[in-house]
């Protein structure tokens, strides 16, 4: 891991680590442009597993960077890491940086949820993908089986660590933040599936939503590098 605090390879101010953070951003953005384009066109089977592949590598590069806080163009500490003044860190960068941290959550929270409606909504007929237009609805008692079921396996996970003198907080807050945003995934589903009943029409809706959610993502996580590793660079590395 100190091989990422190293200088980066974009000639910035930036760490490997932060360089890398930006690459993988702008990868994951265009896949999902991508992919839109080919919902666009009808091509089912292409957007299927072009944004199932996408979605979760994406969601492993954001548990990487998040949970593990060793990736990314925000690993630093205090105003010590923002060479700015005072104000311009307090009334722009910090607000960016929050509406940034607020996105990056809803956005992990469409990736679990777009991932399971895609295979819920989705019919195979002579061979090719297509979204149904049937109902589709589940119902609290099926929510809570898998859920505690989910619960049950992290727990029995868990003891093993103990048992195994393995067991480490950092582990636990990992497990207990993919159990929280399962638990916001499954919320999520209950309050719009009676918004959209209609599987088909609810995966394009909210598609078409995650996708604007990802470009914004996209735009605030380029702005912030920018003012952090070119424009304002401070104490990092």
């Amino acid at each position: 891991m100190d091989w990422l605090k190293h200088p980066g390879f974009f000639g910035t101010h930036a760490t490997i680590g932060a360089d890398v953070s930006q690459l993988m951003a702008t990868f994951f953005t265009g896949l999902f442009v991508i992919g839109w384009i080919q919902a666009r066109k009808r091509q089912s089977d292409a957007h299927h597993w072009l944004m199932l592949g996408g979605m979760v590598a994406m969601l492993g590069f954001f548990v990487s960077y998040y949970l593990f806080r060793q990736l990314g163009v925000l690993a630093f500490e205090g105003k010590e890491g923002f060479g700015g003044s005072e104000a311009l860190y307090r009334n722009v960068f910090i607000p960016l940086l929050t509406f940034h941290i607020i996105l990056v959550i809803i956005g992990l929270v469409m990736a679990v949820y777009m991932i399971v409606l895609g295979f819920r909504a989705q019919a195979i007929e002579q061979g090719r993908r297509i979204l149904s237009g049937r109902i589709l609805q589940t119902t609290w008692g099926k929510v809570g089986t898998i859920f505690g079921i989910l619960c049950a396996v992290v727990a029995v996970y868990m003891v093993y660590l103990v048992a195994a003198d393995r067991f480490r907080m950092g582990r636990l807050a990992v497990w207990v933040g993919l159990l929280a945003l399962i638990a916001i995934v499954f919320a999520v589903e209950m309050a719009i599936q009676r918004i959209w009943p209609d599987g088909g029409a609810r995966h394009r809706t909210l598609g078409r939503f995650t996708m604007i959610i990802y470009c914004i993502l996209f735009v605030t996580g380029t702005t912030t590098y920018t003012m952090l590793y070119i424009l304002y660079p401070g104490k990092i590395g």
